[in-house]
């Protein structure tokens, strides 16, 4: 069964945060000033279980989704991860990426290969070290998450795409040095508008390079002209370069909102389902495994909450909205 809701946008996309802890805290999602080293985490207890998550998986897969991509926090400081990859790659059909920092690429590349897993997102907001110590308060180079980017493409995690947040008077002239980095290398570099994700990163408008301007930069120096989505809900728009040094992404949530394509769920650590990344509350899946929930009351649960689905936020935002309480990415995942 493939659910859409009035808005014509079927279920086909789903992320799940597999734990609520990470190695970096950026601009984008946990600001240090909020998240500091003694923040309180998550009790294990309250995580779903490799066995919940997969179950949850089951469900979603039979009421249409097509890709899983495990997020976090960082995903790969979750214990034997390979082991819920393995779990869920045995779902039929599924197409299983992750998304990460990339520092911990190196060790685990290849067992999350041999697990099952098809692809990973790497986040990289800068070339340089100095730069992006300002996005991210990290305790690893860039030259780490190189390394990272270049043993996931060795182990047959390919290709593989590197998100750039884009925040104007931060990175923003890390643009062309990324996009020279990474032309010609084979991976998809994907720049991304900085968004007002959650309530604690301190997002204004003026802070946002749009997607038209990231373009220009890098088209003045390394031409690019548009190519044709994979698919309809494909968050990025894809230009290609001309000289045949292969393509980037453009992800413009701010300026050229794709609500009404939108074919992508979220659950949390704990279980709970949002519609959208920027949604104020959710609905605890949890409970229902917890409290003997059958596989068909699952499945309606998840169906029941998709069709009801209105979310529209990036259509209507204003400075308003942009004020209003939301779920916080390091909670949602990306």
């Amino acid at each position: 069964m493939q659910l859409q809701d009035t808005l014509n946008r079927p279920l086909r996309d789903l992320r799940i945060s597999v734990t609520d802890r990470c190695n970096f805290r950026c601009v984008y999602c946990m600001p240090k000033t909020v998240f500091g080293r003694d923040y309180p985490f998550l009790e294990r207890k309250d995580l779903l279980s490799f066995e919940e998550i997969t179950r949850l998986a089951r469900s979603f897969v039979a009421n249409g989704v097509e890709k899983i991509r495990l997020t976090g926090g960082e995903p790969l400081l979750r214990r034997d991860i390979e082991r819920l990859v393995a779990m869920l790659a045995e779902i039929p059909g599924l197409d299983l990426t992750l998304t990460t920092n990339g520092a911990l690429l190196p060790q685990k590349a290849q067992a999350l290969r041999d697990a099952g897993l098809k692809r990973v997102t790497v986040s990289l907001d800068a070339a340089d070290d100095a730069t992006f110590q300002a996005m991210n308060d990290v305790d690893f180079p860039v030259a780490k998450v190189l390394e990272g980017i270049e043993a996931a493409a060795a182990a047959g995690l390919a290709p593989v795409k590197v998100n750039m947040v884009v925040k104007k008077g931060v990175n923003d002239a890390s643009i062309l040095p990324m996009a020279r980095l990474f032309h010609g290398s084979g991976h998809i570099l994907r720049f991304i508008e900085y968004m007002d994700v959650g309530a604690t990163n301190g997002w204004r408008l003026d802070d946002v390079v749009p997607a038209a301007e990231i373009v220009r930069r890098i088209t003045a120096e390394l031409p690019l002209e548009p190519a044709d989505a994979n698919y309809r809900g494909e968050t990025a728009r894809r230009w290609r370069y001309t000289d045949g040094g292969g393509e980037i992404g453009v992800i413009a949530s701010v300026t050229q909102a794709f609500c009404s394509d939108c074919t992508r769920a979220r659950i949390s650590a704990e279980g709970k389902l949002f519609t959208c990344l920027f949604a104020t509350q959710g609905t605890d899946l949890r409970a229902l495994l917890r409290g003997g929930a059958t596989d068909g009351e699952l499945d309606a649960a998840v169906a029941g909450v998709w069709r009801a689905r209105t979310d529209r936020y990036s259509d209507i935002r204003s400075e308003g909205t942009a004020r209003l309480p939301k779920v916080e990415m390091s909670y949602i995942g990306g």
